[in-house]
């Protein structure tokens, strides 16, 4: 059954890990999907490889004009949005002693002030009744060594979800979080941390989550599916784990995800 049939989804951050399966997802269930991220030979390949209906558009979340040419393009491609997944974001670690002020832009202007404005310049095309899903973390909720900006940065939309549930109720969109816990993704690779502080992470993260494995970007897709799906009619501003128990547990987690 197409459970999206005849929707339209825009997904940023839509290139690979979350983004990419989720879009694979949205895709096998009719939807029409808009894939937005900084890569552009990324983009076009995925977009080749899922076929008709799919259109890659590049775009940094960070800048105003690239977010305004991406609404324009969505909607002369495809017309207005059912669906809006906000997931593009990057990781770090520093301490708060070794933060400047670089380091704490680059995680805010593209994790939240992206996210922010993202769904600002998205509102025009959306139709009533449209869904918005925000790829939120367990960062957001549990404390960890060295990871202040990335948690705040989490924490920010995970307020940002409630907060515009209710300013735009009225217009009957629903606006919802995914706590995501650690991730098969290859956001560390791509913060550029050496293999060795890769295997090293993913083995600590592993044995912080109680069903000590780390998650499969499928299995956050399925969740995405059923927010963005007239299943999900009466969740509105609520946060859904998919996290292998962490924010369940007892005691802090130093984990970072995207």
């Amino acid at each position: 059954m197409n459970t999206l049939q005849g929707k339209v989804a825009l997904i940023t951050g839509g290139g690979s890990g979350i983004g990419l399966a989720t879009a694979r997802e949205f895709h096998a269930q009719g939807a029409r999907v808009v894939l937005a991220g900084r890569d552009r030979h990324k983009l076009e390949a995925v977009a080749t490889q899922l076929g008709p209906d799919v259109v890659a558009i590049p775009t940094d979340v960070t800048k105003m004009s690239d977010l305004d040419a991406l609404m324009a393009q969505t909607q002369e491609t495809f017309g207005n949005l059912d669906i809006l997944f906000v997931n593009a974001g990057i990781t770090g670690s520093r301490t708060l002693a070794k933060t400047d002020e670089v380091f704490f832009d680059e995680l805010m202007d593209t994790n939240f002030k992206g996210a922010y404005f993202t769904i600002q310049r998205a509102l025009p095309i959306l139709n009533d009744q449209a869904s918005i899903i925000l790829a939120g973390s367990v960062s957001a909720l549990v404390g960890g060594t060295a990871i202040s900006v990335y948690s705040a940065s989490k924490a920010a939309l995970h307020s940002l979800a409630r907060t515009l549930s209710s300013e735009l109720l009225g217009r009957g969109i629903r606006v919802n979080t995914i706590t995501t816990g650690p991730t098969e993704t290859g956001i560390l690779e791509r913060a550029g941390y050496p293999p060795e502080v890769v295997l090293a992470v993913r083995q600590a993260f592993t044995s912080l989550v109680p069903v000590k494995r780390l998650g499969r970007p499928e299995e956050v897709a399925k969740v995405a599916l059923f927010l963005a799906s007239s299943d999900s009619s009466f969740v509105v501003g609520t946060e859904i784990a998919v996290d292998g128990g962490i924010t369940a547990s007892i005691g802090p987690s130093p984990v970072q995800n995207q």
